[in-house]
């Protein structure tokens, strides 16, 4: 199994995870040019994807969607939250409102819910309940082959459900949004500061170094920092940091004992294979 981000921060999100015969796309944040570049430099296109996987609406996950599904018919599962927040960003959009008649049919969006499987050939598909400020969201674990791997960004917080949930991961791709001390005293107006630090905001480098030191394990293959923050972080405090929090952490692990990645937010990341 692969886990790859062909982009990943607040302007726009995609990740693929996929097998020799699966290939699944998490969001389609980002432009539909970025999402084919991104294929065709794993041989791959978007001929080839067989399910889009939609963790919420915000536009910085769903901006390409509806020119995707003009000329591919790839079934897309969503949350019915998520549903609802996507119908209603296609109505404020004429490029998209024609897709609308497509909500009602058969065969293209299909309702999931937070902890049921879903299988799309050889991967099962696990969502799971996640806080962020959108309708239903859910971050996703897939399963192929006895292999693991988790997209889990977005979150305002973690509990102890969210680390049972994330645990023996082979793989993944974990949120690392903003520095706290950047976003406190950076531009961004208070309100807006008080939205991202909050339990349905985003994890900051901290948060998400203290969420990974309750998920390292002896075989974990690599961690890709997702969804930085343009304004609020930069890629070397961020790895800096969740190193450093994996170092002094209260585990028998160092912080260079597993490839760490940090994401890019507009190009394709490091291939993790598992």
């Amino acid at each position: 199994m692969r886990l790859v981000s062909l982009a990943s921060g607040s302007n726009g999100n995609c990740t693929y995870v996929g097998t020799d015969n699966t290939h699944i796309l998490v969001d389609a944040g980002c432009s539909k040019k970025r999402i084919e570049e991104g294929l065709n430099s794993l041989s791959l296109s978007l001929d080839d994807i067989d399910a889009i996987f939609l963790t919420h609406e915000h536009s910085d996950h769903i901006a390409s969607l509806h020119t995707i599904l003009r000329r591919y018919e790839i079934p897309v599962y969503l949350t019915n939250g998520t549903k609802e927040g996507v119908a209603t960003s296609f109505a404020r959009n004429n490029a998209a409102a024609s897709l609308l008649p497509r909500f009602q049919e058969d065969g293209t969006f299909f309702d999931i819910r937070a902890e049921e499987d879903v299988p799309v050939k050889d991967i099962l598909v696990k969502p799971m309940r996640i806080s962020h400020d959108a309708l239903e969201p859910v971050a996703y674990r897939f399963f192929a082959g006895g292999k693991k791997v988790a997209v889990a960004t977005d979150m305002g917080c973690f509990d102890e459900t969210t680390v049972q949930c994330l645990q023996g991961m082979d793989a993944l791709l974990l949120e690392a949004n903003h520095d706290l001390n950047m976003l406190q005293t950076g531009p961004y107006p208070y309100p807006l500061k008080q939205r991202i630090m909050g339990d349905k905001g985003h994890l900051s480098n901290e948060a998400s170094g203290a969420l990974l030191n309750h998920l390292l394990h002896d075989h974990l293959k690599g961690i890709l920092l997702g969804h930085l923050s343009e304004h609020n972080n930069y890629p070397a405090l961020a790895y800096e940091t969740v190193r450093l929090a994996i170092e002094m952490g209260n585990t028998a692990y160092h912080g260079n004992d597993f490839p760490l990645y940090v994401a890019s937010r507009s190009g394709v990341s490091e291939v993790i294979e598992v």
